[in-house]
């Protein structure tokens, strides 16, 4: 009799969790089929027009395959987040010896405080691949045809870029973080695996990040929680080296800003190309404004993962808190599935307008480079790369790292329900 009634409790777990293929879902799955095929279509017509930047200098060859590249490698970004992250649990003895690849990513990862440093450099990397797509696939002229397609199609999937959205989160985020957490070992047992994890912690020694670091100390500070470490405390080289690659890098974050704030006020940013009518005061709204949206997202998810260890009654401690808190974990929890993948799509849709935003519309040559600089640097500042830079800082690890010191407090934000 306890054997029966188990085995139904399990049996109604699993059903509560298994989706149901009704004539509505059906339609969805189709519907989402068709949209990232016509995406995957519209966005290849485009680059073979011309009228992307990569296409314009290069060839719509060269940027139709370093397109397809980038989504390769994002998607081994993400799906590797997804291993690396829920493999410390298990012993490495289990699988050391079938699954030998995976064995010498967990053995670098988790060796001090590596799995830190993989995350902050596998996040740049995440908007320096975002941001790469959007030069290969983003229009340059609104106007150019497209298959004949009519404006307001044009405007919504290329000029607003809904169809790099969907493809890139589809095809280099959602599916492969799925497939992920499902085959943690097997995903990172091959050597691109490796090689994409050590690129990753490159990024973070080049320091280019470091700034992170300082806010994180700030914030602890504020909050009083001490920053956990797997290692000792720095000292002599070590610390000097830390904090002058900290200061580096506000030097470069502070070079980054002043150059898209000074970009967007004179108007020489890809804004004034693709949306003529927006006078250059909203597009420094509209920067800080996504810049904002992707902070909030990303703080949102840290918040919703710290509170759900909490019991009920301790998640929500204001109005809107406890709103936020029966909306998320509502039933069997199906919610929070559904704003991850919502939250994926917002963040990547913020992220192609921020380097629509960014990326500089000036020709170098002409004597109207930006500060004076050469023209090889005005034409690398042209792709908008300066704009991962402040991004990641600005608007993806601070507001992670708040959320960390402060989930209740962000939790309980009137924005937070909304978004």
């Amino acid at each position: 009799m306890s054997d029966d009634h188990d085995t139904t409790k399990e049996s109604s777990a699993d059903d509560s969790h298994d989706v149901k293929l009704t004539p509505f879902t059906i339609f969805r799955y189709v519907a989402s089929i068709a949209l990232l095929i016509f995406s995957i279509i519209i966005v290849g017509a485009l680059i073979f027009t011309g009228n992307t930047r990569v296409a314009k200098e290069t060839n719509s060859w060269v940027a139709l395959i370093v397109c397809i590249l980038a989504i390769v490698w994002l998607s081994m970004i993400e799906g590797q987040q997804a291993s690396l992250v829920g493999l410390p649990p298990v012993d490495p003895d289990l699988y050391k010896d079938s699954h030998p690849l995976t064995y010498k990513n967990a053995a670098l990862a988790f060796k001090g405080d590596n799995l830190d440093r993989y995350l902050m450099g596998r996040q740049f990397m995440v908007l320096l691949v975002v941001f790469v797509i959007n030069q290969c696939a983003g229009p340059l002229d609104p106007k150019v045809d497209v298959l004949g397609l009519p404006d307001g199609v044009k405007f919504v999937f290329l000029d607003i870029g809904l169809g790099m959205v969907i493809f890139t989160c589809i095809l280099g985020q959602l599916t492969t973080q799925v497939n992920a957490s499902y085959c943690m070992i097997d995903f990172i047992n091959n050597y691109f695996a490796l090689f994409t994890l050590y690129v990753a912690m490159g990024v973070e020694f080049s320091g280019v990040m470091h700034s992170s670091y300082l806010i994180q100390n700030i914030l602890s500070a504020m909050s009083g929680k001490p920053i956990i470490s797997n290692e000792e405390p720095r000292t002599g080289f070590t610390f000097a080296f830390f904090w002058g690659r900290v200061v580096m890098s506000i030097a470069i974050l502070g070079f980054c800003l002043a150059v898209t704030l000074v970009a967007l006020f004179n108007g020489d940013t890809m804004v004034s190309v693709k949306y003529p009518g927006i006078p250059n005061g909203v597009s420094v709204f509209l920067f800080f404004f996504f810049m904002a949206i992707v902070g909030m997202l990303e703080a949102m998810q840290i918040a919703f993962f710290a509170v759900a260890k909490l019991p009920a009654d301790e998640r929500g401690t204001s109005f809107f808190g406890r709103k936020t808190c029966d909306l998320l974990f509502k039933g069997n929890g199906q919610n929070l599935p559904g704003f991850m993948i919502g939250r994926q799509l917002t963040v990547v849709f913020s992220f192609f307008l921020v380097a629509s935003i960014t990326g500089l519309n000036i020709t170098p040559g002409e004597g109207n480079n930006i500060f004076g600089i050469k023209d090889g640097a005005q034409a690398f500042l042209n792709y908008g790369f300066h704009g991962a830079v402040i991004t990641t800082i600005l608007a993806s690890i601070s507001w992670q790292l708040a959320a960390s010191a402060y989930p209740i407090a962000f939790l309980n934000n009137p924005a937070t329900y909304v978004l």
